[in-house]
């Protein structure tokens, strides 16, 4: 039989997931099967009060929530939109919703309450991360910039980022590349990628269909593994792991075990081992 991937690596401990802006309206989140498999602990942020009770009510035993809104560390303004998922720090700008009319319900702002913002540098609950998630409306880049202490730690971010720009003064795909590069990650896959109609013209007599207008995407970045000599034999295990659980990136899995191999923080013959959990199609 086969070992499992946790077999062959024998990381040090379960993977450190950080979920900022943990509503769950998108869907499993990608590290669904490591948490039902007891592979890794997440903690998570959600300031919105009927979107935590959510995450409140189905967690288990390895996930924490807090209700704290990550970001520069600031008091802002957070704009209640009607649709919850549109909810942000940031104000739906009007210019961008003229284009896209369809999404204009959805961002009009219902409530404005005064929020205050934590540095992620600062959250005590945080002690280590390895994969972190984050979609935040707008509010990425100042998490990644009051971040850089504690994503020194990290292997992997899936972040959304924004081609077209919804609300005012929202950073671009542009802006989050550049910091993340600085911090040693590189672009690795995406997950998802949005395109959206632009108003008025309506396609096959559906308001929905796009054409080929971009509008958003989660991108996945990881450390940068053509220079393992800046990660710990840990940090590669721990990239390992998420690339094989999350992304299923079994290219970029080889090639980070073979690195172990060659410095000896794994036995010679692991890569077999793993050619032979994949044919056997185990985890």
């Amino acid at each position: 039989m086969s070992k499992t991937l946790q077999e062959i690596l024998q990381p040090s401990q379960l993977t450190q997931v950080l979920d900022i802006g943990a509503n769950p309206i998108d869907g499993d989140p990608p590290y669904k099967k490591m948490l039902e498999a007891g592979l890794c602990a997440v903690t998570g942020f959600e300031p919105q009060p009927s979107a935590l009770e959510e995450l409140m009510r189905k967690k288990g035993p390895n996930e924490s929530y807090l209700p704290y809104a990550v970001g520069d560390g600031q008091p802002h303004l957070l704009n209640i939109c009607r649709w919850s998922g549109m909810t942000s720090l940031l104000e739906p700008d009007p210019a961008a919703f003229s284009v896209f009319e369809l999404l204009k319900p959805n961002a009009e702002i219902v409530h404005r309450a005064p929020i205050e913002t934590k540095r992620l540098d600062d959250l005590q609950e945080v002690m280590h991360i390895d994969l972190l998630k984050i979609d935040i409306q707008g509010g990425e880049l100042d998490v990644f910039q009051s971040g850089r202490e504690k994503l020194k730690t990290a292997v992997a971010i899936q972040t959304e980022v924004s081609f077209m720009t919804l609300y005012k003064n929202q950073p671009t795909l542009g802006d989050i590349d550049i910091e993340l590069r600085q911090q040693g990650f590189v672009p690795h896959c995406f997950t998802d990628i949005k395109k959206f109609p632009i108003s008025p013209l309506v396609v096959n007599g559906d308001p929905r269909q796009p054409t080929n207008q971009l509008l958003e995407a989660d991108i996945v970045y990881v450390r940068d593994f053509t220079k393992p000599e800046t990660m710990t034999a840990e940090q590669v295990k721990q990239l390992a792991m998420i690339a094989h659980h999350c992304y299923g990136s079994i290219d970029l899995v080889m090639r980070l075990i073979l690195g172990l191999e060659q410095t000896q923080a794994l036995a010679q013959g692991e890569s077999l081992q793993y050619l032979e959990l994949l044919k056997a199609g185990n985890s």
